[in-house]
C-alpha cells in the first residue's frame, strides 16, 4: 500500500487530530507576535519607553568598546538572511543526498524559504521605523518590526535541528545541537539590539516567529505523513546500514 492510499485509509476525524499540534504551534507563535506588532504599531508608551531605554543603554555599550563593535558587525555579515538560508539549503541537499531523506529535505527547504518571505511580508504590514539613536553605531535599511535577522536565524536554526535530529546518536549531541542552535540565535537577537537597528520587541517576535513557524511546519509535516514521519529507519545502526545499501546500489548502477 502506497503512503497516499494509507493516508486516504485514515478516518477524515482522526487526519484533522493529527494536525492539531501544527495549529497549537501556529496559534502559540501568532499571538504574542500580533500583540507584540499592535503595541509597536500603536506606539504604546510602555512597550516604546522600554524599548528606546534598551536601545541607548545598548548603544553607549557598544561605542564604549571597539572591539565589541567589530564582532558585531562581523556577526551581522555573517549571519545575513542569505548566508543562513544557504547553510540551511546545504544541509537539506546533505541529508537527501546521505541518506535519501527526500521528504524531510523538502519540508526544510520549503518551510525556510516560507519563513523568509513571512518575516518580509509582515515588515510591510506593520511598518516600524527603526531606532533613531544619536551617534548611532551601525545602520540598516526598511523597516524594523520583527527583525529579518532574528526571524531568519531563528527558523533556520530550528529546521536545521529538526532536520538531523533523528540522526543524533547520543543525548550529548543532541543537547549539542540545542545549545549551539539556541545559542546562534540569541546572539543574533543581541546583536541586532547592541548595533541599535532594532528595538528588543523587534528581536523577540522575530524569534517567536521564525521558531514557531518551523515547530508549526514541523508539526504539519509529521501529522500529514500516514506512516512513519522522519522517513526514517529505527536505529541510527540501520540508518548507517541503510545509507550503505543506498550507495552500493548507486554504484551497481553506474557500473
Amino acid at each position: 500500500m502506497s503512503s497516499r492510499e494509507r493516508w486516504l485509509s485514515v478516518s477524515p476525524d482522526r487526519r484533522w487530530r493529527r494536525l492539531l499540534p501544527a495549529v497549537g504551534y501556529a496559534v502559540g507563535a501568532a499571538v504574542p507576535v500580533t500583540a507584540l506588532a499592535l503595541l509597536a504599531r500603536e506606539r504604546v508608551d510602555a512597550v516604546i519607553n522600554l524599548d528606546n531605554d534598551a536601545i541607548l543603554a545598548a548603544t553607549d555599550v557598544t561605542r564604549a568598546h571597539p572591539g565589541l563593535l567589530t564582532a558585531l558587525l562581523v556577526w551581522q555579515e555573517a549571519l545575513q538572511p542569505r548566508w543562513v538560508y544557504l547553510v540551511g539549503t546545504g544541509v537539506a541537499v546533505w541529508i537527501w543526498w546521505r541518506y535519501r531523506l527526500t521528504s524531510r529535505a523538502i519540508w526544510g527547504f520549503v518551510t525556510m524559504m516560507v519563513a523568509w518571505n513571512i518575516a518580509l511580508d509582515l515588515k510591510y504590514i506593520v511598518q516600524r521605523t527603526r531606532p533613531v539613536v544619536e551617534q548611532a553605531v551601525s545602520h540598516a535599511p526598511g523597516y524594523s518590526f520583527p527583525s529579518g535577522h532574528a526571524a531568519d536565524t531563528a527558523a533556520a536554526a530550528t529546521v536545521v535541528s529538526l532536520m538531523v535530529w533523528p540522526l543524533l546518536r547520543t543525548r550529548w549531541q543532541k543537547a549539542l545541537v540545542c545549545d549551539l542552535a539556541a545559542a546562534v540565535v540569541v546572539l543574533t537577537a543581541l546583536d541586532r539590539v547592541f548595533l541599535g537597528v532594532h528595538f528588543p520587541s523587534d528581536v523577540v517576535a522575530g524569534m517567536l516567529l521564525g521558531s514557531g513557524l518551523a515547530l508549526a511546519s514541523y508539526a504539519g509535516y509529521r501529522g500529514w505523513r500516514p506512516s512513519e514521519p522522519t522517513d526514517l529507519p529505527d536505529t541510527p545502526e540501520q540508518l548507517d546500514t541503510a545509507a550503505e545499501a543506498t550507495s552500493v546500489a548507486v554504484q551497481h548502477k553506474e557500473t
